[in-house]
């Protein structure tokens, strides 16, 4: 099992350190995007911030992974954009599910691993 979350971790931070890397650097020309997509996407662009803010707790948390530095913290970092990640290739771009549930599968994964870590967490005073 070990192994497992290992191999599940350290992918997991490839795909987040490409994505944020490729951004910042600008290394794979966006896209024609369309429809729903297109009106998403130049919605987060407008903000101004919040491309740049993502792409940096992407970074991070890549780095962390693959590091295996803070690895119940990150999960639980990591989990709303897995999720939105999840969300937005269900609903406005199907060809990309594959790869959306593999990191959905695997932050849960990990999640699941550290569970002993989030125990405090649910403990009522």
């Amino acid at each position: 099992m070990k192994i497992a979350v290992i191999i599940v971790r350290v992918l997991m931070g490839l795909m987040f350190l490409f994505a944020s890397i490729a951004y910042f650097f600008k290394l794979i020309p966006p896209q024609e995007l369309s429809g729903p997509m297109k009106l998403f996407n130049e919605g987060l662009t407008a903000s101004g911030y919040f491309m740049p803010f993502l792409k940096a707790v992407e970074l991070i948390a890549g780095v962390l992974l693959v590091a295996g530095l803070f690895i119940p913290l990150t999960a639980i970092v990591i989990f709303p954009i897995t999720i939105n990640i999840f969300l937005v290739h269900v609903f406005l771009a199907p060809e990309g599910i594959p790869i959306a549930i593999f990191m959905l599968a695997g932050n849960l994964f990990i999640a699941w691993y550290y569970r002993k870590s989030y125990a405090a967490l649910f403990v009522m005073k």
